[in-house]
């Protein structure tokens, strides 16, 4: 693990793979780390520079004060990879790294060369739900938030059968700073891509988990009208399909990037 200072913010991220290879990013969901990615970057940087990081308020990222926009968590993205020295990359994203992926694909074409974003939506619940999540976490801390998630993330049999995983997870939820988390959740809040979508043009692959409650497959093929040219695919797999169903997603996104 790495930090970078940028504005006087630190961001903690990951880079791995040969370093004239192609640039896969990757960005984490609500409520988790980089490290949520830790298969496809063992699976990837073999051919790929991969980069993660911590979304800001999560992990070892900047913690500041909220509430934060969906336009500063695409723009944290856009400074990460100048600080770099990354002029072009792929991104996918998941969840709320999903939607920050649209952000990019409507705002930072010239930098993405491939778009995959994954279990999200234009527009991700509703307004008030995320209001009262923010409050929630701000009055009472993580624990009434984790204590709902794993159904939320993983289907049934994916809990009883790998109780290690789903608890690590879990247990990272539970120690995610509180405000950030908050903070996140006021960006979610107010994010609404459902009509600026269409103006995306990178090539774009879109994820959903067939069991997702949360972002669902007729959210995905929301997504898939209005993207000219998109690619769909569906997994078995709840919320956090990219350690669900780790192998299928791998490869349905190592056919994307090479096609």
């Amino acid at each position: 693990m790495s930090t970078i200072q940028i504005n006087n913010e630190t961001f903690n991220y990951q880079l791995n793979g040969p370093e004239n290879a192609p640039v896969l990013f990757f960005s984490n969901s609500l409520g988790t780390t980089n490290s949520m990615w830790a298969k496809q970057v063992d699976y990837f940087s073999k051919n790929y520079r991969v980069l993660s990081y911590d979304t800001r308020g999560h992990g070892e990222s900047v913690k500041n004060k909220g509430p934060y926009t969906l336009e500063q968590l695409g723009n944290d993205v856009l400074q990460i990879t100048q600080a770099l020295g990354i002029e072009k990359f792929s991104f996918c994203g998941i969840s709320m790294g999903g939607l920050i992926g649209q952000w990019l694909g409507i705002h930072a074409t010239e930098k993405l060369d491939k778009l995959v974003v994954c279990n999200t939506a234009a527009k991700i619940g509703q307004e008030a739900g995320w209001n009262e999540r923010a409050t929630l976490v701000r009055s009472e801390g993580m624990n009434p938030v984790a204590n709902g998630s794993a159904g939320r993330w993983f289907t049934e049999g994916f809990v009883q059968a790998n109780p290690v995983i789903v608890n690590e997870l879990i247990d990272g939820l539970r120690q995610t700073d509180a405000e950030g988390y908050a903070s996140c959740c006021d960006a979610l809040a107010n994010a609404d891509l459902r009509e600026k979508i269409a103006l995306i043009k990178t090539p774009t692959l879109i994820v959903a988990g067939s069991h997702d409650p949360v972002t669902t497959v007729a959210d995905a093929d929301a997504m898939a009208e209005k993207i000219a040219g998109s690619s769909r695919v569906d997994l078995n797999a709840s919320h956090l399909s990219n350690i669900e169903a780790s192998e299928a997603f791998n490869h349905a996104l190592e056919a994307f990037l090479k096609g």
